[in-house]
Parts: structure tokens; sequence; C-alpha cells
């Protein structure tokens, strides 16, 4: 029952959930605008239950081998001087790139037929089905379709409605990019702070390249969030007078990077993640921002969690769509509950990076990030899915 499933996205939670339903019989589609996976990305943790879902996808391993291996965090002033110093090194839940991640999970999904640059225009349901108006190829039939395109899903708006009504700014924009290694600390995340404004470089242990981030607040931009070249302006525009430390090295690298990437702090939150036929999973349902470093857990649970549902149901969407939801929701909650993680980040005033230096200085903070680290609660094991129960 519902066996053609088309999915809109080549993500982390796309190819989760094409791996799960074609292991359990679906048909699943992936139809992605990108020519290919998207290699780039950021670091992204893979905790607590993610971890039982890519184990039991026989990938723990390989993402355990391929982890960043972050060490440290400073934050510098405008001399390249460190005024703090947090230790993150011995944590049990592995960080990976995304890029790395995504070419694992497109590595291990078998059964599945992916159409790569091309994308979701229109969508008709009736009691039948969905039919899909393509923006190159020809209108296709599909039983179910699942919206796993992000933040501004297009599956979502043709669903749901205009995506002002689903997405929260969150009163910050970011920006990363590929950078030269050696403008940094090996394995360690440096950051410099003006009030309102960051610059950091991410050098993993893993890569020969690093990573440029640039963190500004502002009130919500109208800006196309598909032109590059207007991204590239914007972050020139907040950046362009800053001297101190490296931030016109970082800035120029960004800024010639062709995988450059910007976007708004925002977060989703919708009622539902179903109408009728379609679903959403991942970011395009509940992106609980950048700043919760949830968006690799939430999209690898979420995406084994409906899967599964459609498992359990024989197919049927109007008692899988809603078993996922309930059983899914409580954790997006949690993760959207982001608390102070930006104004730390990021803080609006001088005093703000003088109290936060200070108090990443304290040897109580090191030992409690430590232990959190070392000892985080265990997550409830997830349910192995049967078909029909």
């Amino acid at each position: 029952m519902n066996a053609q499933i088309l999915i809109a996205g080549a993500g982390i939670g796309g190819l989760t959930t094409a791996y799960w339903l074609a292991r359990h019989g679906f048909r699943p589609t992936v139809v992605e605008r990108a020519p290919g996976p998207r290699p780039g990305g950021n670091g992204v943790d893979v905790r607590e239950q993610a971890i039982d879902v890519v184990d039991r996808m026989g990938i723990l391993t390989r993402i355990r081998a391929a982890a960043a291996d972050v060490r440290s965090m400073k934050f510098v002033d405008a001399r390249n001087r460190a005024v703090a110093r947090l230790d993150v090194a011995g944590a049990t839940e592995p960080e990976i790139m995304r890029g790395d991640l995504v070419a694992l999970l497109r590595d291990v999904t078998e059964g599945v037929e992916y159409v790569f640059g091309d994308g979701v225009r229109d969508l008709t349901q009736d009691a039948d089905g969905v039919t899909v108006a393509f923006e190159h190829g020809p209108d296709r039939r599909f039983d179910l379709v699942i919206g796993a395109d992000g933040l501004h899903s297009t599956v979502r708006r043709l669903a749901f409605g205009p995506e002002a009504d689903h997405v929260t700014h969150g009163g910050h924009y970011f920006a990363f990019a590929n950078a030269d290694a050696s403008l940094g600390e090996d394995r360690c995340v440096t950051m410099f702070n003006r009030p309102g404004h960051m610059a950091g470089l991410y050098r993993s242990g893993n890569h020969l390249q690093a990573k440029a981030y640039f963190i500004f607040r502002s009130a919500p931009i109208a800006y196309d969030h598909r032109d590059v070249a207007a991204h590239k302006r914007l972050v020139h525009a907040a950046f362009a007078h800053e001297t101190g430390w490296r931030v016109q090295e970082l800035l120029a690298a960004a800024l010639g990077d062709p995988d450059f990437y910007f976007d708004a702090v925002s977060q989703v939150r919708m009622d539902s993640w179903s109408a009728g036929r379609v679903t959403l999973v991942g970011d395009a349902a509940w992106c609980a921002s950048p700043a919760s470093g949830a968006g690799a857990e939430l999209a690898l649970v979420g995406a084994y969690r409906l899967a599964g549902e459609l498992v359990a149901a024989s197919g049927d969407h109007r008692i899988a769509f809603p078993r996922y939801q309930d059983s899914h929701r409580a954790l997006v909650l949690k993760r959207q509950q982001i608390g102070p993680n930006v104004r730390l980040m990021v803080p609006g005033t001088r005093t703000g990076i003088a109290v936060r230096n200070a108090v990443a200085r304290l040897p109580l903070l090191r030992a409690a990030a430590a232990v959190e680290r070392r000892y985080r609660t265990q997550a409830p094991t997830l349910p192995e899915y049967t078909p029909g129960v």
C-alpha cells in the first residue's frame, strides 16, 4: 500500500528516509535540485538516539573514523591572543562534517531512484495519490510525497502555505565556507567577537581544509535565499570594516568559495507535519536552528520514525503520519529550546563579551562541560518496526 513515494531533498533526512523505506520494500524516488549530493556543510553531531539509527544502518564505525576530531574551542582577541579556552575532547558522540555524512548515507542506500538537477514545482492531491509537476521533467504520479527540502521547503509551501506562516526569525544570520587550515589552530574552533558579530575558524583534524564562520545580529533582511551573490554582499557588508584578528583573510577566502552558504538563524514551528498524502521531515518540518546543534540528530531519528511508522501501518499514511508526529514531537520541542547558545557565541555588547570570556575561564564550567559530555543521560532505545505492527 502506497509503495511509490517521492522524497524531495537528498540531505540527511531525505537519504535516511529513503534508506529505511527501500529496506522495507517501498519504492522511493529522491529528487534533488542540485546536480548531485551536496558535498559542503558544517560539522554536525550524531548523538543519543541518532547513534542507534546509524548503528542499525551499519555506518557507525565509518562515522567515527571520519569524525572531525575537534578537541578544543578558544576565544581570541584582535591580536590573536587566546582569552579563554574550553576543552571539548573526550566526547563519545561523534561530530562529522555534513558532506561526509551525506556521502556515507548515499553509499549505503540501495533500491532508490535518484533525480538530480530537478525540483518540485507543484503538487495536486486526490483520493488515490499525488500528481507532481517538476521544474524540468514531466509530471509524475506518486502515492505519497515527503518534503525533506530544508528550511525554505518548496513542498511545505505548496502543501501548507507561505513560509512566513511557519518560520520564526532568530535575530541572527550566519555563513560558512572553505578556508585555509593554516589560519587556525589544529583540531580547534577559534572565535573572535565584536559586539553583535562573530568570525571563526573550524579546523578539523581529519580534513585538509578548514571552515570559516560568520554570524551577525540583525533584524529580518529581505533577500532571495537562492541568490549566492546577494548572500556574499550581505556578509561582506557586515564584516568589511573589521581589521582585528584574521577576519579579512577569512572573509576573502569565504567570498571566493563557490560552496559559500548563508542563511538566517531561524526555527520552523508547525502544528502538523502532514497534510493528506504529503508530510515533512527534517528542517522542513521542525528546523531547530544551527544554534541547537541538533539538526542531524533530529533528521536521523525523525526519518527513522517516519519510515518505520509507514512500515508498521503497512503503508497507510492515515495511520502512520499521526503516529510519526506523536513519537517524534517531544524530542523536537526539547531541541528547539536552545537556551543562551547564540548569546554566548555572539554577545551584543563589549561587556557581554568580557563576561562570556570570564565565565569560559572558570574551572567549574570546564569540569561541568566534561561531565555533561561523558555522562549524558542515555536516550530510550528506538523501536524495531515490524510490518503491520
